[in-house]
């Protein structure tokens, strides 16, 4: 997915300092947004509570969508620059294309891991035909320092570890849990995975004390360490844990996310991740002006134009929103 928002603020993140050293719970709610012609999503990261989980540096929920007599989603060709996107369906299908010359239908319970390093382009769109229902999850990771300009990659996982206990189902997307290590290629310590939890359940899932965590419920209410986390919301977990309890009375799908506090700062703004606002404004000008970042073939259609940089200066805030400003993006990551 892309950052759509013609008028999109520079995010400038990252760091320990707002990385709380014990455990806490922090409710997030969403903010809709509309991504393409027809989709809205609920933008969790970077949001008014919290720019960054580990290297999860954004996260768009949307879904479920009844798209049956609608085009679903339809994102024209984008660059991407010193991140990974994380493509998640719980439902339904999306096309993917790339510059490298990808296309892979997306499909539930596959990973799509997109690497754009120093530089990728593509486009998603709901295939013609496609199933009633589209559901999931859009994320990036950042890329840290030594790694951020690795060549460009796309890989399909279509058969990840699973772990079960008592009513739960974890599916591993990235990184390790509970002794199950996913194959996707990762550049810094993390995790992520999809839990899906029956009625009346009550678990315990271990985890990581160097990790801060967050949990997103994509469907069904459950109560984290006691705490209700309602759908659609995101509950931060901060620091320093070993388990995390989850108790349901209803079936729900949570999403959990974690990972090594990032300790670099990177700029965000539209779809690019970077070190300073200098380099994000040539990344801007580069694909503006050609095809630096290779071209999408099989799409039908224009490309996004990235909108003009914004004329205010970079004000470093670190990982937490100090300063209550809302962010003027609308949707993105993929």
């Amino acid at each position: 997915m892309s950052n759509l928002d013609t008028r999109p603020d520079v995010v400038v993140c990252g760091g320990r300092t707002a990385v709380p050293a014990a455990p806490v719970h922090e409710v997030l709610p969403g903010r809709e947004v509309r991504l393409g012609e027809s989709t809205m999503v609920r933008r969790l990261l970077p949001t008014l509570g919290r720019r960054l989980v580990g290297a999860w540096c954004f996260l768009d929920h949307y879904g479920p969508d009844d798209i049956a007599d609608a085009p679903g989603m339809q994102v024209a060709p984008h660059p991407h620059t010193g991140l990974q996107t994380v493509s998640w369906l719980l439902d339904g299908t999306v096309l993917h294309r790339d510059s490298l010359g990808s296309e892979q239908l997306l499909e539930p319970g596959r990973l799509g891991l997109m690497t754009a390093g120093r530089g990728i382009a593509h486009s998603e769109q709901s295939p013609v035909p496609h199933p009633h229902l589209l559901h999931g999850a859009q994320l990036w990771v950042a890329l840290p320092e030594a790694y951020r300009h690795v060549p460009p990659a796309f890989d399909h996982h279509p058969d990840l570890p699973v772990v079960t206990d008592r009513g739960l189902s974890a599916t591993v997307l990235l990184g390790t849990l509970a002794g199950a290590t996913s194959p996707g290629t990762t550049y810094s310590p993390l995790v992520g995975a999809d839990l899906t939890v029956a009625a009346g359940a009550d678990v315990r899932l271990p985890l990581e004390p160097d990790f801060e965590y967050a949990v997103l419920s994509a469907s069904g209410a459950a109560d984290v360490d006691a705490t209700a986390l309602a759908p659609g919301a995101l509950m931060y977990l901060g620091t320093g844990r070993t388990e995390v309890r989850l108790r349901t009375d209803t079936p729900a799908r949570l999403l959990l996310l974690g990972g090594e506090p990032f300790a670099e700062r990177i700029v965000m703004w539209w779809n690019f991740v970077g070190r300073s606002g200098d380099e994000i404004s040539r990344y801007r000008r580069e694909w503006n002006d050609g095809d630096a970042f290779g071209v999408v073939r099989g799409y039908r259609g224009d490309r996004l134009t990235a909108p003009p940089m914004p004329a205010t200066p970079l004000k470093p805030r670190g990982s937490l929103n100090e300063e209550v400003k809302p962010l003027a993006w609308p949707a993105g990551g993929g």
